[in-house]
């Protein structure tokens, strides 16, 4: 059977194959019971309890497999999106949209130059060269800063201005093009910004923000595909959401409930029980889970007793 004939029927989500996304990826899928095998030589890996195939691509290919391939579902950064769209704008019948924000991968764009230089502002920069490996995101970026500058790029035959500064792609290593000769500032993504700092440069301007998302093509799909992106979205949603809180259970005099309510108002609203015990009762209310020490504080000030904290699994909404 062809590799074409097994895909058939199947939903197709892409997760990264290697980088800061995946190992926060594959903690989604086991959480969601999307279980497969992956061969070390192979990039398409075929659920075998869902009828999904996995296909594991570069973090910056996901939204184009998406957006204009057979993908129906990917996880990606949000500065891999607007890469791609800045790039190859979306047509009507291509194009993703960002279903969840996944809570993971936060970093910035930024515009880096020599930290002991002269430049302090990306204007200064404007007809200078820049490194970088987000090419689309840095013209769009620097076209419009040459469009509000007094050094605009010349009027090309199509009415568009011709971007001026030099944008010099690189496909890694972008801090060192500065050390290297190859130009005046680079635009890469930083997250901690040990490594630039390493590299003698500071940021002045951030380009985007990003963070991981699930994202789901415009293609219209079919109704068992449909059903199965909404179960696997919802499947997600829960592991994230049990990420974020935990359950704290604990008993209080019925006489405190105002007091204690307060404290722990629940996603949405506390569980409240009678116990045997006349005037109390048995409260169980989720908790974000960086606040977990100061709540169970404050409920021991207010006469809680016997406060227990639980690890949430799964949730579903």
């Amino acid at each position: 059977m062809s590799l074409l004939e097994q895909l058939n029927g199947r939903v197709l989500l892409a997760v990264p194959k290697k980088g800061r996304l995946q190992e926060k990826a594959f903690q989604l899928l086991k959480g969601s019971d999307i279980q497969f095998n992956r061969s070390d030589r192979s990039d398409i890996a075929f659920s075998s309890n869902t009828p999904v195939a996995l296909v594991f691509l570069p973090a910056a290919d996901i939204p184009a497999f998406v957006g204009r391939g057979k993908g129906a579902l990917g996880i990606t950064g949000t500065d891999c999106i607007q890469e791609y769209e800045a790039r190859e704008p979306p047509t009507a019948t291509s194009g993703v949209e960002e279903v969840l924000d996944l809570g993971f991968g936060r970093c910035k764009l930024q515009v880096q130059v020599p930290e002991h230089g002269e430049v302090t502002s990306p204007e200064q920069l404007v007809g200078k060269t820049i490194a970088t490996s987000f090419d689309g995101l840095s013209r769009k970026y620097f076209r419009e800063l040459e469009a509000k500058s007094e050094t605009n790029g010349v009027v090309n035959g199509d009415g568009e201005a011709k971007l001026k500064t030099n944008i010099l792609h690189l496909s890694g290593s972008v801090e060192a093009a500065y050390s290297l000769g190859m130009a005046d500032a680079v635009v890469d993504l930083v997250e901690s910004g040990l490594t630039m700092r390493s590299a003698g440069l500071k940021p002045i301007a951030t380009v985007v923000s990003s963070s991981a998302c699930l994202i789901k093509s415009k293609h219209q799909l079919n109704s068992s595909d449909a059903d199965w992106v909404t179960k696997i979205t919802a499947r997600i949603q829960g592991v994230i959401t049990a990420q974020q809180y935990v359950l704290c259970c604990y008993n209080v005099e019925r006489s405190r409930l105002d007091a204690v309510r307060k404290i722990t108002p629940g996603k949405r609203a506390p569980t409240i029980n009678n116990l045997e015990e006349e005037g109390w009762v048995a409260v169980q209310a989720m908790v974000e889970s960086g606040k977990v020490a100061v709540v169970m504080d404050q409920l021991s000030e207010v006469g809680a007793h016997d406060i227990l904290i639980m690890k949430l699994e799964n949730t579903r909404q």
